[in-house]
């Protein structure tokens, strides 16, 4: 885990890629706290527990298309602090792994 705000105005924290032909790929009133850093979202695998805005499709794949949760500069912390989880899932001879 973190320090306590330690990541704050940290380069590794934050990274916006405006020349980017997606950019910005979710609807949002502020481009310049837009983070690319995750842009694909480490939380997808969480399923349910991610704490994103998501739904799913009828066919049962998960939707992130209105959920900007990884994309906000203030949610680094939130998102490292949800690799625990992720850590979790992954290990050989869990549940979800069988």
């Amino acid at each position: 885990m973190l320090d306590k705000d330690s990541w704050k105005e940290k380069e590794f924290s934050f990274f916006s890629h405006r020349k980017c032909e997606y950019f910005p790929c979710h609807d949002t009133e502020h481009p310049e706290d837009f983070n690319c850093l995750f842009c694909y979202c480490p939380l997808y695998a969480l399923k349910d527990r991610c704490g994103g805005n998501f739904q799913y499709t009828k066919s049962g794949v998960k939707d992130c298309s209105g959920c900007s949760l990884p994309h906000k500069r203030k949610n680094y912390e939130y998102i490292m602090d949800k690799f625990k989880e992720i850590q979790e899932i992954t290990k050989l001879g869990t549940a979800e792994n069988k």
